[in-house]
């Protein structure tokens, strides 16, 4: 493996540019199957406003050669605080850059974005159709609803 982060100490990057997104083989190369990650707190910093925006992330793919390690994506996750940035943008970006590093065989991203100005933003993008045979389970995030 070369990685480099694992194993070592390692800052949060400034920006999600700077951001090192490590990957390591995948030892079932012959096996189709779903890796999800979550990142129940996700924060960007709106571009107009200067505020912050959070949201809820939930990246599911089907791997090829490669598997993203996760402490990287971690870190590149936490490289949005201070990233501004539409929500369409970092949700998109995100499951472009994963794309960039790791050509997986499938991967969707589903951005669940928290009300500003009272709207709440969804933002879903995925590389192509959906497998067959594969168990790819609902994203488990429940639509945002007020106090109605």
């Amino acid at each position: 493996m070369d990685t480099k982060l694992l194993g070592q100490a390692a800052e949060v990057p400034q920006t999600p540019e700077e951001a090192i997104l490590d990957r390591v083989p995948n030892p079932h190369t012959d096996t189709d199957y779903v890796t999800r990650f979550v990142c129940p707190e996700f924060t960007s910093i709106c571009p107009v406003t200067g505020q912050p925006d959070f949201a809820h992330i939930v990246i599911d793919y089907i791997p090829d050669e490669w598997l993203v390690e996760s402490k990287a994506l971690k870190l590149f996750m936490q490289s949005f605080r201070n990233h501004g940035a539409f929500h369409e943008d970092c949700t998109v970006m995100i499951g472009k850059r994963l794309v960039e590093t790791l050509s997986p065989r499938w991967l969707r991203i589903g951005g669940y974005w928290y009300p500003r100005g009272g709207i709440p933003i969804d933002v879903f993008w995925q590389t192509g159709q959906q497998p067959d045979g594969v168990w790819i389970p609902d994203q488990g995030v429940v639509p945002y609803r007020g106090r109605g």
